[in-house]
Formats: C-alpha cells, structure tokens, sequence
C-alpha cells in the first residue's frame, strides 16, 4: 500500500432485493466517512444510482472501470456491469444472485489484486446465489478456496468475541466434523487473530463444549471427553492459555465470557444465538485467518423490509471501521516483527 494514500475499502454490493445496497449508501452518505477511507462499490451507476433514488437517499459517486482508477475522498463505484437488472425489493430471484455473485468476483479479484486494501461484503442470499461458479454455503468458505490462510468464522465486537469450530455444517454433522487436527488448527487461528489483528499479546481463549454438560463425564455423549479435552490438555501443557470445555447454556448468561479474549463455540447457532443477542446492530462477522481482511454485518438480506427506507446501517458501518482497524494493526504488528531487535533498540 502507498503511504500517501488512504486505506481502499472495498463492498459487494450483495443481493440487490435485499438492503445490502441500502445499508452501503446510508453508511457513506455521512461525508465524513471519507476522512478515513475510500470506499469502492462494486457495481454499476445504473445499479446505485436506482437505488439511491428508490430509498431517497442524496449521495455523489464516481464512476470507474477499474479498481485500480479509485480516487481519494470521493465514493467510487466499479461498473462490473453494463446492463440495468431487475430490481425486486423483498423477492428471491435467480437474476438478484446472478449480480451479487458478478459483485463479489470482482471485488475478491481487486483483493487479490491489491487494487483494494480490505473488503466488507454486503449480505447474499445463499440460495439464489449458488450456481456453477459458486457452490458455497456462504462468503466464508468462498473466500477460503481464493485467499490464503486457515479461515474462522469470527463474530467480534470491542467486549465479544465468537469465533467457530463448524460454521455452516448442519447439526447432526458437527459432532463428527470435530476432531483433535480441526480443534489444534482452529485454536491457533483464533489466538493468531487476536495477536496480530486486535493487538493482544497473550490471548486467554475459552472453548464450550459438544454436548450438554460438555457431556457430564460421558453420560450425554463422549466428544468432549475423548476429544475436546485431550487437547485442551495438551495446548495449555505447551503453553497456549486455552480452557475448557465449558457448559454452554451458562456460558453468556453468568457473564464468564468476560473472562477471556474470545470464545470457541463448536457449532453455529451454539455460538452465534448468545453473540446475535448480546450484539444485535453491533456485531461484525469477520473471515479471521487469511491472507487479506474481510468482514461483512452480522445481519442477512432482510427482505422483509427491503426498498422500505428501514433498514438500520449500523452493523455495515461497524464492519467498515472494524476493517480498518484490523488493517492498521496488522501493518503496524508486521512492522514490530519484521525486525523485533531494531525495534526494542529504537524504544531505548
């Protein structure tokens, strides 16, 4: 990145039905958003400048073939596409999926690119979205396959932090996904990320366990026995603060979170129901683990209130600024590390 620049922050424009776009325009109309980044949307003028119109919503943008072509301090908008699609607030159709797919190619490609510094991705439909190209259960296992590194899905806020062992993996099959290899790499993902992306130096992590109880000493189930705990053991012998298991259903309700820098839930809901309710509007959904910094709201398409002028843009503009922070300390770790000595001799 060019030091005399600003950050550029790339957004998919997700599922046009929904209040993706919306949640983006209302995120910058406030002008001074620029002060910290250049944003750069993924789209089409046609596209924004419909939905600017529909919402009421008075913003200026600039226009671009390439996100190599942004320009500070103004809203940029990439044309990924000529034509006009059909806009149907609130439905799920094929066409809506089709152009937030088109989207988010473009501006995972700019990613890889360094055409842009980070990405924030407005919400997909992950039905309407699946096609030849994309056979994903979400944006998460997308962006796996094309950025490196070990990917978490990470809910964070400044006082919570979630992250998970299965994501979306249907219940029935978690259990057998979770094995001693899936729990050693995870942990030590999670405990990367919070080092070098939120500037932690020792990370204390809790994990929760499988089965009610973390199985009551084997009598509702021995996953948590025979492998939650094992390596439990094994990861605090070699010094890595990592505790558990721990009873789920009072987890959050006792305020133990509190007590540690994140937590690791062993499935989706187990970890995203008490995050979504301690955190609603707050909270950011974070691809922690790979090479480049995505994030994205911790809320969906909402089409129930789609087109409406309803839609509340607080978690979009948490994961912009949580982008941005996490961008600034991972440079800012990179430099301490590139060379440790010099640096504790510069500090004398």
């Amino acid at each position: 990145m060019q030091e005399n620049r600003k950050i550029r922050l790339g957004i998919s424009i997700g599922d046009l039905n929904g209040i993706g776009c919306e949640v983006i325009l209302k995120t910058f109309e406030d002008s001074r958003m620029l002060d910290f980044c250049t944003p750069v949307i993924f789209a089409s003028n046609k596209t924004v400048s419909f939905q600017k119109n529909e919402l009421g919503i008075a913003i200026k943008y600039h226009g671009i073939h390439d996100a190599s072509k942004t320009i500070d301090d103004k809203i940029n908008v990439v044309n990924v596409w000529k034509e006009i699609p059909q806009v149907e607030f609130g439905k799920e159709t094929q066409e809506a999926g089709k152009y937030a797919l088109r989207s988010l190619r473009a501006a995972v490609k700019s990613l890889k690119e360094d055409a842009i510094d980070v990405l924030v991705t407005a919400p997909i439909n992950k039905t309407n979205i699946q096609s030849e190209d994309f056979k994903f259960p979400g944006h998460t296992d997308y962006l796996t396959q094309e950025l490196e590194g070990e990917s978490l899905m990470f809910m964070v806020t400044d006082t919570l932090k979630v992250g998970l062992l299965t994501d979306h993996v249907a219940v029935k099959d978690a259990p057998a996904t979770i094995n001693p290899i899936l729990v050693r790499t995870k942990v030590r993902t999670i405990e990367k990320s919070l080092q070098m992306d939120f500037g932690i130096r020792r990370p204390k992590i809790a994990l929760l366990g499988i089965n009610p109880h973390s199985g009551d000493n084997g009598v509702i189930g021995k996953e948590d026995d025979e492998v939650l705990k094992p390596v439990i053991k094994e990861m605090s012998d070699a010094g890595h603060l990592v505790f558990g298991p721990y009873s789920a259903d009072s987890f959050f309700g006792s305020d133990s979170y509190k007590n540690f820098d994140a937590v690791l839930a062993a499935y989706h809901d187990q970890g995203l129901i008490p995050f979504k309710t301690l955190s609603f509007g707050k909270g950011v959904n974070y691809t922690a683990g790979l090479s480049k910094v995505r994030t994205s709201p911790d809320h969906g398409t909402a089409y129930e209130i789609a087109g409406k002028g309803k839609a509340d843009h607080s978690s979009f503009k948490e994961a912009v600024f949580t982008a941005l922070h996490i961008f600034r300390n991972r440079l800012e770790f990179k430099e301490l590390n590139e060379n440790p000595l010099q640096k504790q001799k510069v500090r004398r």
